[in-house]
């Protein structure tokens, strides 16, 4: 038999509260850019993160490239400089969302291949003070504000030499 407990205090304010960060629909990441014709041999990650609606939250985003290593299948982080964007400062976190994103570009020797995808960590942060992280790997599906072509949205990207 399956007892169930009232809700108490804490369960009323998160269903008052609704959705964490975490499943909030504004945070994701996606792949806005592969080997286009516009960005040959780049890989464009783009991000969307809510906001919290405070004036005094900055929001911050830290774009990094992976790659799916043929040896074991995991995916792998770059370990070549220029493989993450350090933090980016994204703006107040008192809108409902904001995008921002990052290009990588590789230099690739003929016959080389690499499947790609991104990751990006988010911060958002009171004085020096991060108050909420996040952290959210490249999917399809996402309406990026900029992208190569028009619309596009992926979760990973195939690079050729």
């Amino acid at each position: 038999m399956l007892l169930l407990a009232p809700a108490g205090p804490a369960d009323a304010a998160q269903k008052r509260k609704g959705r964490t960060i975490d499943k909030s629909p504004h945070l994701w990441a996606t792949v806005n850019i592969c080997d286009s014709e516009q960005s040959p041999d780049s890989l464009g990650i783009r991000a969307s993160m809510p906001g919290s609606g405070s004036r005094r939250e900055r929001m911050y985003m830290r774009f990094r490239a992976q790659y799916r290593s043929a040896a074991d299948g995991r995916w792998h982080d770059f370990t070549t400089e220029g493989a993450d964007s350090g933090w980016v400062r994204v703006g107040s976190a008192r809108y409902k969302a904001r995008q921002s994103g990052w290009k990588f570009r590789f230099e690739l020797q003929p016959g080389q291949r690499h499947e790609l995808r991104g990751v990006v960590k988010f911060e958002w942060r009171r004085g020096k003070k991060v108050v909420r992280r996040a952290t959210k790997s490249t999917r399809s599906g996402h309406k990026a504000d900029e992208a190569e072509p028009k619309g596009y949205s992926a979760a990973t990207c195939v690079i050729s030499g």
